[in-house]
């Protein structure tokens, strides 16, 4: 009989470029689990809890033994990997390095106010121990649309955490939601997700649509006149924010299945080209290339 490496809480959840990654869960749920738009951690099963240390580092062990080398990127998960202390996290990096030696890759995903307790020593540390990406949800630069939303966290403290990132060598994938402050809070939303990003300079930046499968309620409940943008109105944001950004080299996507457009470049030498898309599905969006409704997985 065939014995399952490692225990899974459903539902699991990780980004889209690690579809092929192995998932490693060191905690289960989210710590803050209190942002009003996110869904992803509201299940009774999914309550915040750090793994213990003897079960995660079983599960590298039993993974040494079912795939040995082949496995060649981990992303520890669930939500919230990065708070977990530094020593801890060091046992684990360790582990992998030594039970897994065909990784080349760790990543996680990261709340700005996990590294609030990190020094950049500390971060240069998992960096060497093989740490190279994490994924940020900043999801605004607007402080207006962080507090009303619940994240927080304000422009300032994301700078923070990721300028700390950037000094202890660890790469950024930064999302930003697409929708977030509504109508009312559109263009402040734009222009100050922007102003973030320039000034953080990501190695790697996505736009999500912000969705409520399961209903508005929790959102409106300190955001009363949130009102959603239109397909449309979706597109004309976009075309802010990409306009505001002088990025030098981030790569980006909007290629997660909540977007309604896709559009693939390089900030900035790809600039152009992608506002030219973005313009001329907002001229005819009849013609665009939209993802079908029933396709965006939601």
């Amino acid at each position: 009989m065939t014995i399952v490496p490692i225990r899974y809480v459903e539902p699991v959840y990780r980004p889209p470029s690690e579809a092929d990654s192995l998932i490693l869960p060191v905690t289960d749920g989210c710590s803050w689990n209190r942002c009003t738009f996110c869904e992803m951690y509201t299940a009774p099963q999914k309550r915040f809890r750090p793994r213990s240390e003897e079960e995660v580092l079983e599960s590298i062990r039993r993974c040494h033994e079912q795939f040995g080398d082949g496995v060649e990127r981990v992303f520890l998960a669930d939500g919230d990997a990065m708070t977990l202390s530094t020593r801890r996290l060091v046992t684990v990096l360790e582990a992998i390095q030594r039970d897994l030696p065909g990784v080349r890759r760790v990543s996680s995903y990261c709340l700005p106010r996990n590294l609030r307790k990190k020094s950049a020593a500390e971060l240069r540390e998992l960096a060497e121990l093989g740490l190279s990406l994490v994924y940020v949800g900043a999801e605004s630069g607007d402080d207006e649309v962080l507090s009303r939303v619940n994240k927080g966290e304000t422009f300032a403290t994301t700078r923070e955490a990721l300028e700390k990132l950037q000094e202890a060598g660890i790469k950024r994938s930064v999302m930003i939601l697409n929708g977030l402050g509504g109508q009312a809070l559109s263009q402040q939303h734009a222009l100050n997700s922007a102003a973030l990003m320039n000034v953080a300079q990501p190695e790697y930046l996505a736009t999500l649509v912000v969705s409520f499968p399961k209903g508005e309620a929790r959102l409106r409940g300190n955001f009363p006149s949130w009102e959603p943008l239109s397909v449309l109105g979706l597109m004309q944001e976009m075309e802010l924010f990409l306009s505001e950004l002088e990025l030098k080299r981030t790569i980006f996507r909007t290629d997660h299945a909540s977007n309604w457009l896709i559009l693939k470049g390089t900030l900035g030498v790809d600039k152009m080209r992608l506002l030219q898309e973005l313009r001329a599905a907002i001229a005819a969006p009849e013609a665009a290339p939209l993802r079908p409704a029933w396709a965006r997985g939601l």
